[in-house]
């Protein structure tokens, strides 16, 4: 696999002719006439870098890239998937990336209609952040079954992590082995670590490092960037479909952290008896209402407060230590309640920020922000 790491269309005809110039790290195309309009870079700046022959990254990517700044952009939901769209117009290798911890929150509505037909590799990424007692092979199992009820039927189903070297060797050899020759477009809700992943892809082929912008931020890459692979193939990172049904949306900047774990997550059993309530932190709360004494097992960030207290009189107590005791706390959002009678063995999910593991039958309720989704699902662990 040959993977020329550079600037895509950036080339100089001559002194007074050039051709279109796209960041490097989002994708956008480069300007200097709107400081608010995507891909602004100064013309001082711009002509400094194409003089010294150096990458180019947008205002924007530099701002986040050496002072995790984020700058609002105008690109809607709408037009991500525009983009995305285009992909079933192309006979290519789909590399379908997504979160191993947020599973359900990082597929993508309908991603067998956008894809046109084409093959699917689906790649879960994050595995570091799972707890090491779970084997690939049940992981594996769990997520074809997951797919499959969703309509994906994916050739194959790899589990990384961007922080390993032989992990991302073998994501390699993959994507090697299905693409056949074709362009390899790699797809995933924001902040899936897509752009983590080429990255890593990038520097074990040539040594680059962090050539794409990554961050926590939904919505960092802002239009396609290609990657060559040989003379007529590219690997194309696209941009993250927005999926407003997870947490992440719903945060300020800097509490971003809790929703994205850069660490094996230790999960926490708490002996419940009917009529008690869990919150994490004033993000998300969760209602034993009904059933025999159990322990509920909780899989979020490990910074995330959980405090225990009985049902009656929880909403109260949520409103007067919310960003206080139960921080941190949602800005302009309210919780709102769904209720969930539980049969078997299940996990609640809480999309982008963890869930809870209920062993046995319960009537249980889970809260979120107004537009979170709350998914019951097979318990992934146990």
């Amino acid at each position: 696999m040959l993977l020329k790491c550079g600037i895509i269309s950036n080339m100089i005809e001559n002194e007074n002719t050039m051709e279109d110039l796209y960041c490097i790290g989002c994708g956008a195309k480069i300007q200097t006439e709107d400081k608010n309009a995507l891909g602004f870079l100064p013309a001082g700046a711009l002509k400094k870098k194409i003089k010294n022959d150096e990458d180019l990254y947008c205002q924007r990517c530099f701002r986040l890239r050496h002072y995790n700044e984020i700058a609002p952009t105008s690109l809607t939901d709408a037009d991500f998937l525009r983009l995305l769209k285009k992909i079933g117009q192309h006979n290519a290798l789909i590399v379908n990336v997504v979160d191993i911890f947020d599973f359900n929150g990082s597929l993508i509505p309908n991603l067998h209609k956008l894809t046109g037909g084409n093959d699917l590799l689906m790649v879960a990424n994050k595995r570091d952040v799972l707890p090491k007692s779970l084997k690939v092979g049940k992981m594996t199992a769990w997520l074809r079954e997951q797919a499959a009820s969703r309509g994906l039927k994916p050739k194959d189903i790899l589990i990384t992590s961007a922080q390993n070297k032989d992990d991302v060797a073998e994501l390699m050899e993959a994507i090697e082995h299905y693409r056949r020759g074709r362009d390899v477009y790699v797809v995933g809700v924001t902040n899936v670590g897509k752009s983590t992943l080429i990255n890593a892809i990038i520097k074990s082929a040539s040594g680059s490092e962090d050539v794409i912008t990554t961050s926590r931020f939904p919505g960092t890459t802002l239009d396609k960037i290609e990657i060559p692979l040989d003379e007529d193939s590219a690997l194309i990172d696209t941009p993250g479909i927005i999926h407003r049904g997870q947490m992440a949306h719903y945060l300020e900047p800097e509490d971003l952290k809790y929703v994205s774990p850069r660490k094996e997550i230790k999960p926490k059993t708490y002996q419940l008896n009917p009529e008690q309530t869990l919150f994490f932190g004033g993000l998300a709360r969760f209602d034993f209402i009904s059933g025999e004494r159990q322990g509920m097992t909780a899989y979020f960030d490990n910074e995330i407060n959980v405090h225990r207290t009985k049902l009656e009189g929880a909403t109260e107590f949520y409103e007067k230590h919310k960003g206080e005791l139960l921080a941190p706390a949602l800005v302009g959002a309210k919780l709102v309640r769904r209720e969930f009678k539980i049969t078997d063995k299940s996990d609640i999910v809480f999309s982008g920020l963890g869930w809870v593991r209920v062993p046995q039958k319960a009537v249980v309720a889970a809260w979120v922000p107004e537009g979170v989704d709350v998914v019951v699902r097979k318990a992934l662990i146990g």
